[in-house]
């Protein structure tokens, strides 16, 4: 496997945010296509790479189907999977009979895997979701934090192999809550807030729970030669955040330019490079 240089990372995010929910078709340059499917607390992703890793098609849905690393609507999760996965088929005009997928570290992969199975797909590769960052960019002494919906998840990476990966309660949802709270509105309300309104005020009223999701990461990373600090998951779209992580943690920051789709494209990439 050839690591990708960062900057061909955040060239890729910025041609799956492209062709994010595209639906109008698109020629499949020759080789296979590679799907992945990353099942998120607050949205279900699905990327199709061609055969030199370039996105091609790349479907979001909101919805709140995983808990804590826990499918707790199996059937809409497959439901949801199935929707964006024929989406895919049409824009391709391909028919997919395998993809790739990941789970939280700690958590059971079968959550994952049942629903490519109820869907007829092949397990192409697994892995935990920071874990398939890590993969990707073949990194060194770096922690990957994937601040997802409702966990915060690490791998330790030393010479291109993860040799620690955790994941504790705490994401995005919780700070939903604290704004829902703050402001006496409803979640669906404090959802939207947090995406649409003034960076700063946000950014005031996250930050203690910024905090506890450092304080999470100080304690997967502690003991181990951690020279930066890698960020992706939705959370991280939050203006400012990596400002937080590098000051609490006192640790280089890298941010990808589109932090939520950084994940769902190194679980397709799985698929190119011989599965988990």
């Amino acid at each position: 496997m050839v690591p990708l240089s960062w900057t061909a990372v955040n060239r890729r995010l910025e041609r799956a945010a492209a062709v994010l929910n595209a639906d109008e078709p698109a020629p499949l340059p020759p080789g296979p296509c590679h799907l992945g499917i990353d099942l998120g607390t607050a949205d279900i992703v699905a990327v199709a790479l061609d055969a030199r890793g370039e996105p091609c098609a790349c479907f979001l849905e909101w919805t709140e189907v995983v808990r804590d690393g826990v499918v707790v609507d199996f059937a809409g999760a497959v439901e949801v999977t199935r929707r964006l996965v024929e989406r895919a088929q049409a824009r391709l005009g391909v028919s997919f009979r395998e993809a790739s997928t990941s789970y939280p570290p700690g958590t059971d992969p079968r959550l994952s895997t049942y629903v490519l199975d109820r869907l007829g797909l092949e397990v192409a590769g697994l892995a935990d979701e920071p874990s398939c960052v890590a993969r990707l960019l073949e990194l060194d002494r770096t922690a990957v934090v994937d601040v997802g919906g409702g966990t915060t998840g690490t791998a330790v990476v030393q010479h291109g192999k993860v040799v620690f990966s955790g994941d504790l309660p705490t994401g995005g949802r919780h700070i939903t809550l604290v704004l829902a709270g703050h402001y006496g509105i409803s979640i669906a309300e404090a959802e939207a807030r947090k995406r649409s309104g003034d960076p700063a005020e946000i950014l005031r009223l996250a930050r203690p729970t910024l905090e506890r999701m450092c304080e999470i990461v100080a304690g997967h990373i502690h003991g181990h030669d951690v020279r930066e600090i890698l960020l992706t998951g939705g959370t991280c779209c939050l203006a400012g955040v990596e400002g937080v992580f590098a000051e609490v943690l006192g640790l280089p920051v890298r941010l990808p330019v589109q932090p939520l789709l950084l994940t769902p494209l190194a679980i397709a990439a799985l698929g190119l490079h011989g599965g988990g």
